[in-house]
């Protein structure tokens, strides 16, 4: 087995020579001393570099997991052209499958290589003898050095750092002016509380209270420079009038120093704001015609850097700087969010507040697009996107608006076609009296009708009961026991005389459907009535018969 290791003086191919060993688990105690650690490995071969520029695209294409062209030709002559048919073990498993599929070599990995390259780096000042100690840290300092400085020179994050430690700076520097304003305007209200009214601005309220001192200055002053004339003539007015108290010159001094620290923090943003745009323009073009200097920058920010803002889907940018409220949402279950810091931009405060939603959508699709140009594309090209994709979603917001004026001005009435419907397919022979909801409640109505008189007359049977208990009369039985045998011939009689008319009302069905239905339920209704009279009657003579057999 052949072992490659690199160094920062050059490449070193070792030959194990015990190869049991590695897989003892005590492996780095064979490498305590120069002599067990000869035992194990001896160097096979050496190719020193010629200077720090040839170190350095090694040791690049190393850390990027590439076969560099002075290690394929040293893997070249030292393995292919000899025709050694040996493994070879490497560290990095990417470079070894990158060696294995260009020159055919058979590669090996592990954790046992990883340890055995440890235990040829704590000795490699005695395997390599054509290295001297001094001239190995010399290389090492001299390496890692350039090494750094080209990472620093060539990183796409270098110069994001820098936007990113400036739109901090800015937000840091409005909160400052705004509290020492806030400050300065209390602590000078004291003296001319009218001044807060008339002058909103900070920057121009504290340039005035710096020029003007106390409010009896103000006649003597002139404030053409900074106020017009009408209100000039405010100031004065209400200088002459004004409910403040009196303040001494020291405090009037101190009141001065910090305006003055609110008009320089103020110059120095402005600066700052010039600087910031400047270097916006430089590395998000697009994405800086498109949203804007400040809402670009950020972005930038919050995503950390422009290729991690490159790779994150519109769906992500449009909520960038929204997190608390998205995860608040699903966590209690109410709607999401549908913009973060993209709210801010010119293009999403030109709509209404319904269509803020939609545009922003529209906005962080194509805001993503622009981020992915000017991260992945050289320089100059692609620059006139941003412009171009602002154009759409301007032409975007004028067709949303354009669909909401047609929807308001519209004010005629839908037209509805009438259809004709074909009487013949209906079929009138054919009634079905369950699907008509009239005949339903009419004859629900009719069965509690029906249920209010059965228990009326079970009501007055039981008085009737109670009645012939105490007379005892045996009449009442034969005469109810004929009347009910009346009923029954009767009830067979309508049968009969029913079943005749049907066969003669043939040519008018629906007619005859319709009487026959209700004639069938008073038929009904009949016998329900006539079957609970003989039920009574039966129980009526249930009870004589008991009554009797006591006697």
């Amino acid at each position: 087995m052949l072992v490659l290791f690199e160094t920062a003086a050059g490449y070193a191919l070792f030959k194990v020579i015990d190869e049991g060993k590695l897989k003892e688990t005590n492996l780095a105690s064979h490498f305590a001393t120069p002599q067990t650690a000869s035992k194990i490995v001896s160097l096979k071969e050496f190719k020193k570099f010629e200077d720090t520029t040839e170190a350095l695209a090694a040791t690049t294409a190393l850390v990027e997991s590439e076969l560099h062209k002075g290690l394929k030709k040293f893997l070249k002559s030292s393995i292919i052209q000899k025709k050694i048919k040996e493994t070879l073990a490497v560290q990095d498993s990417k470079l070894a499958s990158v060696i294995k599929d260009e020159l055919s070599i058979n590669c090996t990995t592990g954790s046992s290589i990883n340890e055995l390259v440890r235990g040829i780096r704590s000795q490699i000042q005695n395997l390599i003898k054509e290295l001297q100690p001094s001239d190995l840290q010399v290389m090492t300092l001299g390496l890692s050095h350039s090494l750094s400085r080209y990472k620093l020179k060539f990183s796409p994050d270098r110069v994001d750092t820098m936007i990113i430690q400036a739109i901090a700076l800015l937000d840091d520097l409005d909160k400052e002016i705004n509290t020492y304003a806030m400050r300065a305007r209390e602590w000078y209200g004291w003296h001319f509380p009218e001044l807060a009214k008339i002058i909103p601005e900070n920057v121009l309220f504290a340039k005035i209270v710096v020029k003007m001192g106390m409010r009896n200055n103000a006649l003597k002053t002139s404030f053409s420079q900074l106020l017009p004339e009408h209100m000039q003539q405010e100031l004065v007015d209400a200088a002459q009038i004004s409910m403040g108290t009196e303040i001494s010159d020291e405090d009037i001094e101190n009141i001065k120093h910090l305006c003055n620290q609110v008009i320089d923090i103020s110059s120095y943003r402005e600066q700052l704001f010039e600087y910031l745009k400047n270097r916006m323009n430089a590395i998000a073009p697009n994405l800086t015609a498109l949203v804007g200097e400040l809402v670009g920058a950020r972005l930038i920010a919050h995503a950390g850097s422009l290729m991690n803002l490159a790779k994150h889907p519109a769906s992500t940018v449009q909520l960038l700087g929204a997190e608390k409220a998205l995860f608040r949402a699903l966590k209690t279950k109410h709607d999401t969010p549908k913009y973060g810091l993209i709210f801010h931009a010119s293009l999403v405060g030109q709509t209404s507040t319904k269509n803020k939603g939609k545009i922003s959508r529209v906005l962080a699709a194509k805001a993503a697009l622009s981020c992915r140009i000017d991260a992945l594309s050289e320089k100059d090209e692609g620059s006139s996107l941003g412009a171009d994709f602002r154009a759409k979603v301007e032409a975007r917001i004028r067709e949303i608006d354009a669909q909401k004026s047609k929807q308001i001005s519209g004010t005629s009435q839908p037209q509805f076609k009438s259809t004709k419907i074909n009487t013949k397919s209906i079929n009138n022979n054919s009634y079905k009296s369950n699907q008509d909801s009239a005949m339903k409640v009419s004859g629900s109505l009719n069965k509690k009708k029906e249920n209010n008189k059965i228990e009326n007359d079970k009501k007055k049977s039981k008085n009737e009961e109670k009645n012939e208990e105490k007379n005892g009369d045996e009449k009442n039985e034969e005469n109810g026991d004929e009347n009910g045998d009346e009923n029954d011939d009767e009830n067979q009689i309508k049968k009969k005389t029913k079943s005749k008319e049907t066969k003669k009302t043939t040519e008018n069905k629906n007619a005859n459907k319709s009487k026959k239905q209700e004639k069938s339920k008073k038929n009904k209704s009949e016998n329900e009535n006539g079957d609970e009279e003989k039920e009574e009657k039966k129980e009526k003579k249930e009870k004589k018969e008991k009554k009797e057999k006591k006697e």
